[in-house]
């Protein structure tokens, strides 16, 4: 019974949507693995990272479905991967490489895969795995995978780049920064040429961003949802959605 509730509550909130404003891009902090894990019981709270990975999947085709065609998911940041004991992280580059890179890389799949962080901080494999998602997939749907990733570090990485580009082409410095704009570093982040997040979503009840897409999310819509990644369900997703859609967004006015 309680099946059947949800089923005809999703499809309520489905057509309460159907003439709203949705975002076309879509960031989540998918966060609370380990969390959900300890709440089912499990004896290793890591076994929740294989289970987050996986519900991945499902939360793209909901995405998919409703015509959303840029989605961001924050997989690992460089704090996990440097605070982390070094076995839960190995488990988790395993869960990246298996899930997360492989699935993803199917033939015919929906989802062309960009990857952004520094990818020099991951194990040779895991870098591999994301680098064969990113060459063998070409879907009309866009999905970025932050690994390795802090907001602050790109920004950094950003600038570095540009500064790099002009000192290439012999532009001196005064007039490097003559020339510097908001624009010009966007043009070096690790995101640039798609479109910055309408709308982030973070699982487990936690209410910061914790440098996930600090330039970008500049004037995106935020939503916290209570329950944890493993746990999130395609109601919470379309709750989340019928939110942004009430919002009137100012966009720094």
């Amino acid at each position: 019974m309680l099946q059947l509730l949800y089923a005809a509550y999703a499809r309520r909130l489905t057509r309460a949507l159907r003439d709203a404003a949705l975002p076309r891009h879509v960031a989540m902090v998918m966060d609370g693995n380990r969390r959900w894990a300890r709440q089912q019981g499990f004896g290793n709270p890591s076994v929740g990272h294989r289970y987050g990975a996986e519900h991945v999947e499902e939360v793209l085709s909901w995405c998919a479905s409703l015509g959303i065609g840029h989605v961001t998911v924050f997989v690992a940041s460089t704090d996990n991967l440097r605070k982390r004991g070094s076995e839960e992280v190995s488990y988790l580059m395993r869960v990246i490489e298996e899930v997360v890179a492989e699935r993803l890389a199917r033939p015919g799949g929906q989802w062309q895969v960009h990857v952004a962080g520094r990818l020099d901080t991951l194990p040779d494999s895991t870098r591999e795995a994301l680098k064969r998602a990113v060459s063998q997939t070409d879907g009309p749907f866009k999905l970025t995978v932050a690994v390795g990733y802090d907001g602050r570090d790109e920004i950094v990485d950003a600038v570095r780049s540009l500064l790099d580009t002009h000192a290439l082409a012999g532009t001196p410095l005064l007039d490097v920064a003559d020339q510097l704009s908001a624009d010009a570093i966007a043009a070096h982040l690790y995101t640039s040429g798609l479109p910055d997040p309408d709308l982030i979503i973070r699982t487990s009840g936690e209410q910061r961003l914790s440098g996930f897409l600090l330039w970008q999310a500049a004037y995106s819509e935020l939503y916290f949802c209570d329950v944890y990644w493993p746990g999130f369900r395609k109601i919470d997703f379309l709750r989340a959605l019928r939110s942004y859609s009430s919002r009137h967004r100012r966009l720094g006015a």
